[in-house]
């Protein structure tokens, strides 16, 4: 497989952040993985667009406002296979669960949920089925624009931050070069401000506040990134991006 085609660094980023039905790619396409995360706005971008229909279609069946943000973020759920609502889970239960990093990532990797989890969950879908069903009506191309922009800051995260373990999913994928991060950046920019004009610009700013937020407490507590992390930054990043629509959407 050509490393440097565009074409299959995007299907390998949407093989890696969906659950989409797609050809199998071979073991060796995942080697250029950290080339690929310029890919990884355009395919939130994908995402938030089809949660952003089904919103719309909800709406036009008659369903009421917040049941139809409720089957709006499910179909990305489902597109997605809740991967990064389970790295949020994690994150919470690790970092607030155990006293040393060692223990910490221990938690993260357990399959169980605890108490931090569950109520990060909670917390974190509610916010986002509230901002959502605020903006159905006034502004759906928020939803996208969140979706991709929150993606976008993962590929910043895996370039900023040491691997917090010697193994997994982004110790995989590897950490990026410059190139595909200013790529990502500028693709992940582009989406928000055209979606949201000159709003935009606020939400990149709240996106890489958060994202520097997510860097910080988890140099603090495990020493770097881990693909739970990534997750968990860019559920956190995407409901900061959607409530901030609300308030001048």
């Amino acid at each position: 497989m050509d490393k440097s085609d565009p074409l299959r660094q995007l299907w390998l980023a949407t093989v890696l952040l969906t659950r989409l039905p797609l050809p199998h790619l071979p073991q060796s396409a995942f080697a250029m993985g950290a080339q690929a995360v310029w890919a990884y706005p355009l395919v939130g971008l994908a995402v938030g667009a089809t949660g952003a229909v089904a919103g719309q279609i909800a709406l036009t069946l008659g369903l009421p406002v917040i049941a139809a943000a409720v089957l709006a973020l499910a179909v990305m759920m489902l597109v997605t296979g809740a991967m990064h609502e389970d790295g949020l889970a994690d994150v919470f239960d690790g970092f607030w669960g155990g006293f040393t990093s060692a223990r910490r990532l221990e938690i993260m990797r357990d399959s169980q949920i605890g108490t931090y989890g569950v109520l990060a969950l909670i917390t974190v879908v509610a916010l986002r089925v509230g901002a959502i069903s605020a903006l159905l009506h006034t502004s759906p191309m928020a939803i996208i624009a969140a979706a991709a922009l929150s993606r976008a800051m993962m590929p910043l995260l895996m370039f900023a931050l040491p691997h917090a373990r010697k193994d997994g999913l982004s110790q995989s994928v590897g950490r990026p070069s410059a190139a595909p991060l200013a790529i990502c950046l500028t693709i992940g920019a582009l989406v928000s401000l055209s979606c949201l004009a000159a709003g935009g610009l606020i939400t990149i700013a709240i996106a890489l506040a958060v994202c520097a937020g997510v860097a910080g407490v988890a140099m603090r507590k495990i020493g770097g990134q881990t693909g739970d992390v990534l997750g968990a930054t860019q559920q956190l990043s995407e409901a900061a991006i959607l409530l901030t629509c609300t308030t001048f959407l």
